[in-house]
């Protein structure tokens, strides 16, 4: 392939001056053929719902593109669906970003994969333009972390967060003779619950909590970390050793967290094995398990509601009503009392985009105050904005938002460098290997260990 070649840039008349000030601080890279050989469409790129009544994100993206477009007269959003579970969607995406070819203008990426991207070199820094765009000092600082590179620059725009609690169905609840109150202050108190449960409402799931490899990181951050990072006080990162930038062996909390794990499916507390290892059990926690009262506790994420609300096609309005919530508590209780894991999505742009001026210009419409909060809501997400979460509209929005969010002062991120995802591979493995009781904790344990060492170059260290 040719070099590319570098152009100045003329910004049109459709651009705002906070765009055309980014573009004449720096040249773009274009390429004849890619996204953008029509330099009036800006494709954009995100993840499609596989169940083909959730369209949460398609409805917002086509409001967002009317918007664009009538503001923008001459120029057109190409809306570019990939419709494929979690795992797929990240390899699909990968393999677009590789080429100018197929990349779009425009991504959604996940947090936790972005560090991987930049390192391979499929997505641009995008300081220049967020350096001329004053509402970018509106988002809160560890969002704005979540999508910097180990160099420190900026390459994605937070479109929200998430924490993670535990649901409870008042109604299994009230036949075990639990509280609906319940706010479960260890470890042991969510177990004891689960085997109340499992007595007295045998027709039922006591307790789900999402595990092995076919779920992927929904296993390694719904459960094993927010499990993880209840092991100690809080003040230190359980699994990365951000002073020494070392990964941190399988040790007595990572054992005590597959302890849990492996207890919850050896007294059978959790549903089969068989459902449990399957890939679309996500769907079926909150498209039936939860909504038809056969699932007693749920070690969820704060985004539950959204399938939940009109026009979703598995509308519960009495969620609410019919549903509890409580704080993952730490292992033993000790302080803070409470844990959550926080996440999220960014838009980025490729590096071999061929439109980044039109795909920030996107962003900045998707980003305002008013068109951030419609999808705060109707993705029941957690504002990264400052504005919007102090605005009692949509602290008021949807039931569980408070809730969610006052869990953001307990809430820990995943150190999403490069070697992570190989990390939560082998936190998957170690976590499925005790789930089926093919392999005992401390084996399961050791083998981490093992594969964190071929993972990270053998940067690991032993707490």
């Amino acid at each position: 392939m040719r070099p590319q070649e570098v152009v100045p840039v003329r910004p049109t008349a459709a651009l705002t001056p906070l765009v055309a000030l980014a573009l004449a601080a720096s040249a773009l890279t274009a390429c004849g053929g890619g996204s953008g050989s029509d330099p009036d469409t800006v494709k954009i790129s995100f993840k499609q719902s596989t169940d083909n009544s959730i369209k949460v994100m398609d409805t917002y993206l086509a409001d967002i593109k009317k918007q664009f477009e009538k503001a923008h007269p001459g120029k057109k959003v190409e809306l570019v669906p990939i419709k494929a579970p979690d795992s797929e969607y990240y390899t699909k995406l990968q393999q677009m970003l590789r080429s100018p070819k197929t990349a779009p203008d425009l991504v959604y990426e996940d947090t936790f994969l972005i560090n991987s991207d930049i390192t391979s070199g499929y997505l641009k820094p995008l300081d220049p333009y967020l350096a001329k765009w004053p509402d970018w000092d509106k988002f809160i600082d560890t969002a704005k972390t979540a999508a910097k590179g180990e160099d420190g620059k900026t390459y994605g725009v937070p479109d929200g967060t998430d924490t993670r609690g535990l649901w409870f169905d008042k109604d299994i609840f009230k036949k075990a003779g639990l509280p609906a109150d319940w706010q479960p202050k260890t470890w042991n108190d969510i177990l004891t619950a689960a085997r109340t449960i499992k007595r007295k409402a045998p027709d039922t799931i006591p307790l789900n909590i999402y595990t092995g490899k076919p779920v992927g990181e929904a296993a390694t951050m719904q459960t094993f970390e927010m499990l993880l990072y209840g092991t100690n006080d809080g003040t230190t990162d359980p699994l990365y050793d951000k002073s020494g930038k070392k990964w941190i062996a399988g040790g007595q909390g990572f054992k005590d967290a597959l302890s849990f794990v492996e207890t919850v499916y050896k007294e059978k507390l959790g549903p089969d094995v068989s459902d449990a290892l399957d890939p679309n059990v996500m769907t079926r926690v909150r498209g039936e398990w939860l909504p038809q009262g056969k699932l007693g506790i749920a070690l969820d994420g704060s985004w539950l509601p959204q399938d939940w609300l009109p026009g979703s096609g598995h509308e519960w309005p009495e969620w609410s009503e019919e549903l509890g919530l409580a704080a993952m508590p730490t292992q033993n209780g000790q302080a803070p009392g409470k844990v959550s894991m926080s996440g999220g999505w960014t838009w980025s742009i490729p590096a071999k985009a061929g439109n980044p001026d039109l795909a920030f210009e996107f962003i900045t419409t998707m980003q305002t105050k008013a068109n951030a909060q419609k999808w705060y809501v109707a993705n029941s997400g957690i504002a990264v904005r400052e504005d919007v979460a102090k605005d009692p509209a949509y602290a008021t929005a949807q039931p569980g938002t408070e809730f969610f969010t006052d869990l953001v002062a307990n809430t820990h991120y995943r150190p999403a460098y490069p070697a992570y995802p190989k990390v939560s591979v082998a936190i998957q493995e170690a976590m499925e290997g005790v789930t089926t009781g093919d392999t005992s904790v401390d084996e399961a344990a050791s083998g981490y260990t093992d594969a964190l060492k071929d993972a990270t170059d053998n940067q690991v260290v032993e707490r």
